[in-house]
């Protein structure tokens, strides 16, 4: 049994994988890992009591808003197929924030609704 930690992959090898990874992967899994962390800081995590452990309106605004940019952006890079998805989880993520505002933002000031226009429940 040997005692030497397992060579982590060198720079060379990872620019190789991610070469090989199509754009729209790429922008899903972004896309994705936005919506993760604002439901997270929205407090809407699954675990029983870790909700409001880990809510954070300011943070989910942030991430929320990130999110919208990047679908705004890349609407027309990325088919109908992946964007519809994203877009209903974007604005389930900004009603969700209008309902944990104590006072909510005007129509069209929330988080994301530059890109978005104003949501409505």
């Amino acid at each position: 049994m040997s005692d030497t930690p397992p060579e982590s992959p060198g720079f060379d090898d990872m620019t190789r994988d991610i070469a090989e990874v199509p754009a729209v992967e790429v922008l899903v899994t972004v896309a994705v890992n936005l919506m993760s962390a604002a439901a997270v800081k929205l407090g809407l995590a699954p675990e029983e009591g870790v909700g409001d452990k880990y809510k954070d309106l300011d943070e989910a605004r942030k991430l929320v808003h990130a999110l919208a940019g990047l679908l705004d952006a890349s609407t027309t890079e990325i088919s109908s197929f992946h964007a519809a998805p994203l877009r209903d989880g974007l604005k389930s993520l900004q009603l969700a924030f209008r309902e944990a505002s104590l006072v909510p933002d005007e129509p069209g000031q929330g988080p994301g609704e530059k890109y978005t226009g104003p949501v409505f429940g």
